[in-house]
């Protein structure tokens, strides 16, 4: 009897470790992507910015020299500053907009829910050059509409692209345009795994809807929002697309919107300083982690109180 025990455990052990086995090849093809694709290009970046790497030249081990001229140079903190408030006018009201947009697409008798739900999020999936041509006529200084608008009001016509400002405003109204839906669905798919009883126990003891979404809704979705302003950091320090579509690479004539990625563009593959670039680019990394845990640390504080 304990021989026949002895067997089957064995053979039970045999099939879960082949099972094992059989789950970590299925899954490797990721980790080998990621470890191409995600850890080597750090890695590898990482080791050419201690170098005065010329693709076309020489390649010279200076330590950190790129680091010590990159805290030095001007560019760089005009750079975040363009980033930082680009960042802040772009997600702060994506995110609240993202959260209305789902608390009312999470209404059970809203009609034709999945006709909106769909619809959000076709600025997400349009053509980023698209949005940029149609933002531009917007804002245009002559003939736009938001000019149109404020000259009702007695404002006069300004040149969105032209001021520090007004450009990050213009920017901004294009991520958040762009990104608003997007998030919207995530939050939208948080709202519906929590328990309706929650819901309906709260409005028991009287509790308003204001206060159903205070104290049932936002915490039931902390660790997505956690998600959504970690990843929305992430994007918002990285903006290239944008103010590189909607006024060119260097940023305007004062560089008013001349962002961290567009100073790492342009000194890595226009000016081919590749080492210089790979510190920019080791600059920006740590930036991502330090905002990203300020934002995780504050989100998850301000929702569990």
């Amino acid at each position: 009897m304990n021989l026949r025990q002895n067997t089957v455990a064995k053979s039970k052990s045999s099939l879960r470790d082949g099972e094992g086995r059989l789950a970590f090849f299925a899954i490797s093809p990721f980790y080998f992507l990621y470890l191409v694709f995600g850890i080597f290009p750090i890695l590898y970046t990482s080791y050419m910015a201690f170098f005065a790497w010329d693709p076309l030249g020489e390649k010279v081990f200076i330590g950190l020299a790129n680091f010590t001229n990159l805290l030095q140079d001007e560019v760089l903190w005009k750079a975040l500053r363009n980033t930082l408030s680009i960042w802040v006018l772009g997600t702060v009201p994506q995110l609240a907009l993202a959260l209305y947009l789902a608390t009312i697409l999470n209404r059970n008798r809203l009609r034709f829910s999945n006709f909106w739900r769909a619809a959000i999020l076709i600025p997400n999936v349009t053509s980023v050059l698209a949005i940029a041509v149609i933002f531009s006529s917007l804002y245009g200084r002559d003939f736009g509409l938001i000019n149109y608008v404020l000259n009702i009001f007695g404002v006069d016509k300004i040149n969105w692209m032209e001021g520090t400002l007004t450009s990050h405003i213009e920017i901004s109204s294009m991520i958040i345009w762009r990104w608003s839906g997007y998030n919207a669905l995530i939050y939208l798919a948080a709202m519906q795994s929590i328990p309706k009883e929650l819901y309906e126990s709260a409005s028991l003891d009287g509790a308003s809807g204001w206060q159903q979404f205070i104290y049932v809704t936002l915490p039931g979705i902390r660790n997505v929002m956690i998600f959504t302003i970690t990843m929305s950091t992430i994007g918002g320090l990285q903006t290239f697309n944008e103010p590189y579509i909607l006024g060119g690479v260097t940023g305007g004539n004062d560089k008013q919107f001349y962002t961290l990625a567009m100073f790492l563009y342009e000194e890595a593959f226009r000016k081919f300083q590749f080492g210089y670039g790979a510190a920019i680019g080791i600059f920006i990394f740590f930036c991502v982690i330090i905002f990203a845990l300020i934002n995780a640390a504050i989100t998850s504080k301000v929702v569990k109180d």
